[in-house]
């Protein structure tokens, strides 16, 4: 990767313009735009149709059968299986400690004030299908989904000629997923968003995909809601003289593998390491299966700053804002609190990224593109909704009633203050 050595001012203009740019933009928004109305239009037809044309996969039924999901999972190496359900357990107990209460205020004579928190009734799920599975993403969604009480969770993802992913069905089963569909790209985000004669709309979508995927969730947002418009996979790593060059250059190509735009960052201020760790990237990404495509990451958006102190490489990481942000220093628990800007922090020189994608519990779907300065990490929360609510006798209404027709009254909303002197007229 290109090793950059600069003051901290030229370093952190240049992360302002090291942007991932998706080529044909406008080409993208077009296209997603004119599949989403067809789908709106045409239903089921246009969703079979697209799967055709992309996929090229001829469906009769959209939905997967319970006998299908049953058959892959009883397919599924038992190992895969005891890996998902240790997963499945720390998750959940992570997640289980974001739940939120509902609360009611009286302390004040004549007032009740509160707030109920309710689960949203549906939620879709997009699992990608292209270059990789991804079962760990579906127990990421859904536990949060089902710890939050939603009572409908239904999964999309694109039909695969010799049949989907048994690690996927095998998962979905696990996590709880109610209706699974063989759907896939904008086709699919559509068909959540607004629903067809096979597929019942959804309140929200979550998950990752692809640039069309995303793009689709941008345009649905505000027919449904949405966790975030997530893009290429990112890492950031943050080392000094006392780091193992062999191990930061193993997690920067553990997210370099997901995709050519991904982005690998190493920022530390011990040129010896940079230069180490460079050698170590060009050896061991000849190694990977996914070669072309980490390296492809590390010659787009891969870079290495090197910087006067370790101060300097928290203030820019934090203009970067990664998705992930490991500390491979000692004592790394001591820089939590220098970290204002990162999707997901891991600690120390064992706190390796993939923990966290897979056991650990915290969640792995992630603000990207900076985005982490402020969207944060899927959770509990974003399966629920709040319903504030408020009641007062007209003693207590009559104490306040003065500060409300005075306020109506500037704001030119004569309405309004009549509305609360209504109630004190004989």
């Amino acid at each position: 990767m290109q090793i950059i050595e600069d003051s901290l001012d030229q370093l952190l203009k240049q992360v302002a313009i090291r942007t991932n740019q998706v080529a044909n933009r406008e080409a993208v928004e077009k296209s997603v735009r004119e599949i989403i109305l067809n789908v709106i239009k045409n239903g089921d037809q246009a969703v079979k149709d697209y799967e055709k044309q992309f996929d090229n996969v001829d469906l009769d039924d959209l939905r997967v059968s319970q006998e299908e999901i049953d058959e892959a999972y009883g397919q599924t190496d038992q190992k895969v299986i005891d890996a998902l359900e240790l997963a499945k357990r720390n998750i959940t107990s992570f997640q289980q400690m974001e739940v939120e209460e509902s609360f009611i205020d009286a302390k004040k004579k004549g007032v009740i004030r509160g707030e109920k928190v309710a689960p949203l009734a549906a939620v879709g799920l997009y699992v990608p299908g292209g270059t990789a599975a991804y079962p760990s993403s579906i127990l990421m969604n859904v536990i949060p989904a089902k710890i939050a009480g939603v009572s409908r969770i239904v999964m999309a993802t694109p039909p695969q000629k010799d049949g989907l992913n048994k690690a996927v069905l095998a998962a979905a089963k696990i996590a709880g997923v109610d209706e699974i569909y063989t759907v896939g790209g904008a086709q699919a985000i559509a068909s959540l968003a607004y629903g067809t004669a096979t597929i019942p709309r959804v309140d929200k979508i979550t998950g990752p995909g692809n640039v069309f995927v995303a793009t689709a969730k941008k345009q649905v947002f505000g027919q449904v809601d949405i966790d975030m418009i997530a893009g290429p996979s990112e890492i950031g790593v943050i080392a000094s003289s006392q780091s193992v060059p062999s191990q930061v250059a193993a997690d920067l190509l553990s997210q370099a593998e997901h995709d050519k735009l991904a982005r690998p960052i190493l920022v530390t201020d011990d040129r010896k390491l940079a230069d180490a760790v460079n050698q170590e990237l060009a050896r061991q990404v000849a190694l990977l299966p996914r070669q072309e495509i980490a390296q492809a990451a590390m010659d787009n958006e891969g870079f290495i700053a090197v910087v006067d102190d370790i101060d300097d490489a928290f203030t820019l990481m934090n203009a970067v804002a990664p998705e992930h942000l490991e500390v491979q220093l000692p004592n790394a628990i001591s820089y939590l609190n220098q970290i204002k800007n990162a999707g997901s922090v891991f600690l120390g020189f064992s706190a390796s990224e993939p923990l966290g994608d897979y056991v650990a519990g915290p969640n792995h779907i992630l603000p990207t593109g900076g985005t982490a300065r402020f969207f944060s990490p899927l959770g509990v929360a974003d399966f629920v909704k709040r319903t504030q609510f408020v009641s007062y006798t007209r003693e207590a209404l009559a104490k306040e009633k003065d500060a409300i027709t005075t306020l109506a009254r500037v704001e030119g909303l004569e309405a309004h203050a009549r509305a609360i002197e209504s109630r004190f007229k004989d």
